[in-house]
């Protein structure tokens, strides 16, 4: 079993670079940073954690890639990912450069966990209606694949093109959400895998996504429960479902604040 981590950065966190190395120190697998672009003032959208205020770190996270990118010289094994990266929000052209600039100086260690968003306003703000952010998503997502495997890349909205480096690692593609027929269809056509957020439900819902995996004529997705706090006890049932990999979550704070709880699940390694 292996564990990773992800937390959210901020202009007022323990930084990534540091955190990256520390974990990277302690026997972790990966370390994973989630993204908003920004949050409107209006909310609009009530929060989707369920507080009757919205945390205060969803204003202030940083750029997952270009945090990332600090990580990079300090780390030579961890698995470095976004999770998730919001991709609705983002031109795929750029992004895919921008990721797969980071795969060729990071030596093929990323991983670009993705999902479709939940605040509405934050969307909206990006010239995408909440109700298309699936399929927009959809489209990014393949033509980046695009980009990074073909030599000559084309797809919807760009005509035949080159673009290098083209990642080593793929890289591999984790999407996010509740389990449901909708989601699988979209792990199954264009992702790698599926990383829920805890861990309810998944031994119920594996079936169905191994259902929509076998239709695609394509391999078991991976399922990576996301953001979690691990105990032996969950590592184990997780194991006994052929889980490979959990993300257990930080807290978002200084080192001092994170520090001793890596520490805590790093006895569990």
């Amino acid at each position: 079993m292996r564990l990773g981590i992800t937390m959210f950065a901020t202009d007022l966190s323990m930084p990534v670079h540091d955190l990256a190395r520390a974990a990277e120190e302690r026997g972790f697998s990966s370390i994973y940073l989630p993204e908003h672009t920004h949050i409107p003032v209006s909310r609009r959208t009530a929060p989707a954690t369920g507080d009757d205020v919205l945390p205060e770190q969803y204003q202030r996270t940083l750029d997952p890639l270009v945090a990332l990118a600090a990580a990079v010289p300090v780390t030579s094994t961890i698995t470095l990912g976004t999770g998730i990266l919001l991709a609705a929000q983002r031109e795929p052209i750029v992004t895919a450069k921008a990721i797969a600039t980071l795969d060729h100086i990071s030596g093929g260690r990323i991983a670009v966990g993705i999902g479709f968003g939940w605040n509405v306003e934050e969307i909206e703000n990006h010239g995408v209606g909440y109700g298309s952010r699936r399929d927009v998503a959809r489209r990014n997502v393949l033509a980046m694949r695009a980009l990074w495997t073909q030599e000559e890349a084309s797809f919807e909205g760009f005509e035949p093109s080159w673009s290098w480096p083209k990642p080593r690692s793929g890289p591999p593609v984790y999407l996010g959400g509740a389990a449901g027929p909708k989601l699988f269809a979209h792990v199954a056509e264009y992702c790698d895998g599926w990383i829920p957020i805890g861990g309810k439900g998944i031994r119920a819902a594996l079936p169905a996504l191994r259902e929509a995996c076998e239709k695609a004529e394509r391999p078991m997705a991976r399922v990576i429960p996301f953001g979690s706090r691990p105990t032996p006890g969950k590592l184990e049932y997780y194991a006994s479902l052929g889980i490979e990999e959990v993300v257990a979550t930080l807290p978002s704070g200084p080192a001092d604040t994170v520090l001793p709880m890596l520490d805590q699940y790093a006895s569990l390694l």
